[in-house]
């Protein structure tokens, strides 16, 4: 039986891949942001247990991870909790900046780096799930994929650190998918939200599953799906 800790596994692509490795009957440690999220989601995963940290204030995640007590082994960590604010450049202010990759790049990188002794013991594998705005930039998109090559950067350089201890690193390049997050950028968008059009979270789960159950001596580094057509 695996060990995995997972964020954002409230919802979307998070939720479809706790729910993928509960039912195979793996060990999940599910990151929630604060007590009444950890409650929520031990709730929706019964068996699993929770590690609170918020990811908006990664200088605060090595003193929360000090009061709670990690797995001894990890065999997968990861990364699927994210922000998103649309903008144009000369409409985004450094709050929103900050939040950005706080979330989206700070907070995995220093999750990483408490954990990596676990890893390490397990010659274990991280995943970042990352987005098509991690490969390009298009209007609007300036601070969120910013943050997203700067998960790319951070995946390239763990696994060139982290090969002699066994370590794999995978990164996952999702197209758009049907998630709330997604429903949230068709707003800023003004679009209208078709979730018929995109695609499932579960498909992208299956992505992800596949990069973990590669045989070892072989490793996906890099993974891009999209919807067809």
């Amino acid at each position: 039986m695996a060990t995995h800790v997972i964020t954002g596994a409230g919802s979307g692509i998070g939720a479809a891949v706790a729910r993928r490795l509960a039912e195979r009957g793996d060990e999940l440690w599910l990151w929630a942001r604060d007590a009444g999220r950890a409650k929520e989601l031990a709730e929706l995963y019964p068996g699993a247990r929770t590690l609170v940290g918020d990811l908006a204030e990664p200088e605060r995640l090595s003193w929360a991870l000090g009061h709670q007590s990690p797995p001894d082994r990890i065999d997968s960590l990861l990364h699927i909790a994210g922000v998103v604010d649309l903008g144009a450049v000369g409409d985004l202010t450094p709050k929103i900046w900050r939040a950005t990759l706080a979330a989206n790049l700070v907070a995995p990188a220093e999750l990483t780096r408490l954990l990596l002794p676990q890893l390490r013991a397990a010659r274990g594998h991280v995943v970042f799930v990352n987005s098509g705005a991690g490969l390009r930039a298009n209007p609007q998109w300036a601070a969120y994929a910013a943050s997203k090559h700067g998960l790319r950067a951070l995946a390239d350089a763990l696994r060139a650190e982290e090969a002699a201890h066994g370590v794999r690193v995978t990164s996952v390049f999702p197209g758009r998918t049907a998630t709330p997050m997604q429903e949230k950028v068709h707003r800023q968008e003004g679009a209208e939200y078709d979730p018929g059009r995109w695609m499932t979270a579960d498909a992208v789960a299956t992505t992800v599953l596949t990069a973990l159950d590669l045989p070892r001596g072989s490793e996906i580094t890099d993974l891009t799906v999209r919807p067809a057509g």
